[in-house]
């Protein structure tokens, strides 16, 4: 009897020793995967090129930001690889975005025109979901064609700065702002000081400048087919319906409209460059360093935004 009892309980002790192994070997397996998505081991099955024929996607989601969710470094990468694959028949780049640094807006519709004239019998069209507007727009201006939904936001052809001033607060609070700056305007735009007249006629200098080259911008890209109003330029945003009216946009169309119907190549194949976890916070961590640093420069975190 005793001898039963003492093999019931290694019996038992070597089943909880397997069960054990086994969960410690799957959650040894579950943390290799989040391993290797984190930094990009793992592509997503959409990324994948396809064996014939077929429309490139490119996706701009989101605001427009160097280092953010959407910038131009991954845009640019993202196209260069569909106009390179000799299987693209044509490139669309699905736009759903408010907007945002010029700059990065600038560098993706430089580089489409680019690669426009390097591929010349690749079409590159533009199709416009929820919302494009501001530094969105700027880049879908550079499309062949724009393809909107009747509802879509269209538009907002402006740039603003904005920020606030705390002076008076501080004032009735008692709080003496000490900044000590080389060069008189080296505090232009801290929100501690007051703004001068002549710090906010540069300022608006700046806007206007900014504002010129997306205009320019937009006439170059829509050319003959552009209806300009008085208030076209003037920040408004217009439903997809009415764009088309106005030359804004070309057509009604989804991604999949276009490519079954226009490009003619209904297999889609997503080029979109999306960061893992490894680079989303290598990004904000640099994002973050770099913020310090401007403050301890006296450098002001405003700046000039499509949006």
């Amino acid at each position: 009897m005793l001898e039963r009892l003492v093999m019931a309980t290694v019996d038992e002790q070597r089943r909880a020793r397997r069960w054990r192994i086994f969960f410690r070997f799957i959650g040894l397996g579950i943390g290799l995967l989040i391993l290797a998505s984190a930094f990009g081991w793992i592509q997503s099955p959409d990324t994948v090129a396809a064996t014939g024929r077929h429309t490139a996607v490119v996706e701009i989601q989101g605001v427009l930001d160097a280092g953010g969710e959407v910038d131009a470094d991954g845009v640019i990468d993202a196209l260069r690889l569909a106009f390179k694959d000799s299987a693209t028949a044509g490139v669309v780049m699905r736009i759903n975005s408010p907007g945002g640094s010029p700059v990065q807006a600038g560098l993706i519709s430089d580089e489409m025109r680019r690669l426009r004239a390097q591929y010349p019998n690749t079409p590159l069209y533009a199709v416009i979901e929820e919302i494009c507007a501001s530094g969105g727009y700027y880049v879908a201006a550079a499309a062949d064609r724009i393809y909107v939904d009747k509802a879509s936001l269209v538009g907002s052809i402006g740039v603003l700065m904005d920020g606030f001033g705390f002076t008076e607060a501080m004032g009735k609070v008692g709080v003496e702002r000490r900044l000590l700056t080389a060069g008189e305007n080296k505090g232009f735009l801290d929100p501690f000081s007051p703004l001068s007249d002549v710090q906010r006629e540069h300022a608006r200098k700046m806007l206007r400048t900014i504002h010129d080259q997306f205009i320019d911008t937009v006439r170059k890209g829509r050319g003959d087919r552009l209806k300009e109003t008085p208030d076209m330029f003037s920040g408004l945003v217009w439903t997809g319906a009415t764009s088309i009216e106005l030359g804004l946009a070309d057509e009604i169309g989804s991604l999949r409209s276009v490519a079954r119907d226009v490009i003619k190549a209904e297999e889609l194949v997503d080029y979109t460059r999306r960061a893992n976890l490894a680079e989303r916070l290598a990004k904000r961590v640099g994002m973050s360093a770099g913020q310090v640093m401007a403050r301890h420069l006296g450098v002001s975190g405003e700046a000039p935004r499509l949006r």
